[in-house]
C-alpha cells in the first residue's frame, strides 16, 4: 500500500497549477447521463473519484473516453439505470446518478451510502426532495428505488442548504413537467457551475447562485461541452502551506470563489495578493491565532477545516475552530496530534494551543480533507513524516507529491501509482 514520506521544514517558493474542482466535475459527469449525444468536459482532474464515477457511468452503460484531463460521455447507449452497492460504498457522491437517471428513464435503483440507516440521514433531503416532485421511493435489500412516469414541478424548501441534494434535485427537475422552486438552495460555486450546465444543455434555470431556484421543466436537454471551474479546496491547501513556509502563486483560480478563506489568511498575518486569475501568498513571521467558523457558502468551507485546525497548531496563542456543516469531522486531531500538537475537541470545536513546533511522525489518513491537513503538518513539522492509507488523497487531489515538489518541497510516494 503507498505512503507518503515528508522531510519537512523546506521552504517552498514558486507556482503550481490548481486543478479542476472535483466537487465540480462529478455531478456535470451525471448531468451529462441525461441527453444523448457526446458531452465533452474539459479540465478533468485525474483523481480516484472521477475514475470511480467514470465507471458507474459505464456501468449505466455510457460510452466514455479519458485522457489528458479532457473526458469524453456519450449518453445515446445508457440502458442500465442502477448504481450498485460496491461503487457507492467508495464514493458518496455515486448517488448524483439518482435525479438525472429517474428524469430520464422513469425509475432508478441506487444503492445507499455505505454507513447510511433508513431513517434520518443526509440523503434524506435528496429523497424527501424527489417525493415532493412525484417520485415513489421504496428501499429494498439496501437500495433505494425510485419511480415516475415524469416528475411534476412543485416547491421544495430545504431545512439546510445541501449541495448533493440541490445539485439532485435540480437536475431531476429540469425536465419535470411545469415549474419548480427550490427554496434555501445551495449557493456553492460547484452548485452554479452544474445549473449553467444543464442551461447549456437546454434546461431553464433562474436564479442560479441564490438561495431561491426557479426551473422551468423542458421536454429533453441535448449534450454540451463544458470546461471544469478550478478547485478551492486545492487551492486553500496550498495557501495553508504557503502561510507556514514560504511564498507561493497558485495559478488557474477564481479568486473570488476564496473570498473568506482569503480574508481569514490575511488575518493569521499573512500577505496575500490576487490577480484575476492567480492568488499568491507570502508566509507570515508569526501566525496569529484565529478563531474559525464553518459555514456554507460563501462563508469558510468544512472541507477546510481540517488543514485550518493544522496551521492553528503553529499558531502564537489559542483557537477555537468550530464546524457547523459537519458536527463530527475531526477525525484528523488525534493525528495530528502525533506531530505534538495540543488540540481537544468538544462537540463540534476543535480548541488548538499553539506550540512552538511540530515533530514528524507515522500518521494515518482517515478522510480526503484529513489527509490534506496531515501534508500541511508533515511539511512544517521537524523530521521525517510518514502518512499511511494516502489512497484518501488520490481521491481528491491530483499528483499532490509532483505539485508540492516543485515548489521546493522534499515530499515522495512508496509505490508510485503507475
Amino acid at each position: 500500500m503507498d505512503k507518503i514520506f515528508i522531510e519537512g521544514q523546506q521552504t517552498l517558493s514558486g507556482s503550481v497549477q490548481i486543478s479542476g474542482a472535483k466537487n465540480a466535475v462529478l455531478p456535470i459527469m451525471t448531468a451529462a447521463l441525461m441527453a444523448e449525444g457526446r458531452s465533452v468536459v474539459t479540465r478533468v482532474p485525474d483523481l480516484r473519484d472521477t475514475r470511480t464515477m467514470i465507471r458507474l457511468m459505464e456501468i449505466v452503460g455510457a460510452t466514455c473516453s479519458f485522457e489528458n484531463g479532457k473526458l469524453s460521455i456519450d449518453g445515446s447507449t445508457v440502458n442500465n439505470p442502477e448504481a450498485p452497492y460496491d461503487l457507492v460504498k467508495t464514493m458518496r457522491a455515486s448517488f448524483y446518478v439518482l435525479g438525472p437517471l429517474l428524469a430520464r428513464f422513469g425509475v432508478v435503483k441506487v444503492s445507499l451510502p455505505g454507513g447510511c440507516a433508513w431513517g434520518p440521514r443526509p440523503v434524506d433531503f435528496h429523497l424527501k426532495g424527489l417525493e415532493k416532485l412525484g417520485a415513489k421511493i421504496t428501499l429494498e435489500s439496501g437500495y433505494i428505488i425510485a419511480e415516475a412516469k415524469r416528475l411534476q414541478g412543485t416547491k421544495i424548501n430545504f431545512e439546510f442548504p445541501s449541495v448533493g441534494a440541490t445539485g439532485n434535485i435540480a437536475m431531476a427537475a429540469a425536465t419535470a413537467e411545469g415549474t419548480t422552486i427550490i427554496e434555501n438552495a445551495a449557493r456553492e460555486p460547484e452548485i452554479v457551475q452544474l445549473c449553467e450546465y444543464l442551461n447549456t444543455m437546454g434546461a431553464c434555470i433562474r436564479g442560479i447562485g441564490t438561495t431561491r431556484l426557479t426551473i422551468d421543466g423542458v421536454e429533453t436537454l441535448h449534450s454540451a461541452d463544458i470546461d471544469v471551474i478550478p478547485d478551492r479546496i486545492e487551492a486553500g491547501t496550498f495557501l495553508a502551506a504557503g502561510a507556514l513556509l514560504g511564498e507561493i502563486t497558485l495559478n488557474g483560480v477564481i479568486p473570488e470563489h476564496l473570498d473568506s478563506v482569503i480574508l481569514n489568511f490575511k488575518e493569521v498575518g499573512c500577505n496575500v495578493s490576487t490577480t484575476s486569475n492567480s492568488v499568491t501568498i507570502a508566509q507570515a513571521d508569526k501566525i496569529q491565532p484565529v478563531d474559525m467558523t464553518t459555514a456554507v457558502y460563501p462563508g469558510f468551507p468544512t472541507d477546510l477545516q481540517a488543514q485550518w485546525v493544522a496551521l492553528m497548531t503553529l499558531a502564537k496563542g489559542s483557537s477555537m475552530i468550530t464546524d457547523t456543516v459537519y458536527h463530527d469531522r475531526f477525525s484528523h486531531v488525534p493525528e495530528l496530534n502525533r506531530f505534538g500538537a495540543n488540540i481537544k475537541v468538544e462537540n463540534n470545536t476543535a480548541f488548538v494551543r499553539g506550540v512552538d513546533a511540530l515533530v514528524g511522525a507515522p500518521v494515518m489518513s482517515t478522510d480526503i480533507r484529513a489527509s490534506a491537513s496531515l501534508i500541511v503538518a508533515g511539511l512544517a513539522a521537524k523530521g521525517r513524516t510518514e502518512i499511511s492509507r494516502v489512497y484518501h488523497i488520490d481521491r481528491g487531489y491530483e499528483q499532490i507529491e509532483e505539485k508540492f515538489r516543485s515548489l521546493g518541497a522534499n515530499i515522495w510516494r512508496k509505490n508510485p501509482i503507475v
